[in-house]
């Protein structure tokens, strides 16, 4: 099922010094928001992530004990099924209440978390096409809910 790696993280003092840094490395700056930046690795497969705070320099932050394995689409539409099956629990991301897999469109993903035996979070992921209109839907959906959007916007 995995394939390679989708993302890793790192924390950081000064999120501006910090991508100065990574650009010097020769990484392309792929986006950014108040906190975060993130750099490709390889270019549409991996990226690395970088979190501005001094909170994440002296206490637990899920990102920064995270990694997230590229699977394909298909594969993350079994991967609960997968995780029982090698005796792997499922967890919640963030406010959800469903282990479900689910769909990013605003940032041409897809995801299902669980943590391994020392509690690190690890994540299985996907790109996704998303098409143009639906590029802005900020709201976290299910597969049925992303694929019947798909549908009517076609």
């Amino acid at each position: 099922m995995i394939q390679g790696l989708y993302e890793a993280h790192l924390p950081v003092k000064n999120l501006e010094v910090s991508i100065k840094f990574y650009q010097k490395l020769g990484l392309k700056f792929a986006w950014r928001d108040e906190d975060t930046a993130f750099f490709w690795i390889e270019e549409g497969k991996s990226w690395l992530g970088l979190w501005e705070g001094k909170e994440y320099q002296t206490s637990y932050h899920p990102s920064l004990r995270h990694i997230a394995f590229r699977v394909t689409y298909e594969d993350l539409k079994k991967s609960i099924k997968w995780l029982e099956s090698i005796q792997v629990e499922a967890v919640t991301f963030g406010s959800r209440t469903s282990i479900e897999p689910f769909i990013r469109p605003n940032q041409g993903n897809a995801s299902v978390y669980f943590d391994d035996p020392d509690g690190n979070s690890l994540e299985l992921m996907c790109y996704i096409e998303v098409p143009n209109e639906l590029k802005h839907t900020i709201e976290k959906l299910s597969f049925e809910d992303w694929e019947a959007l798909l549908v009517k916007s076609r």
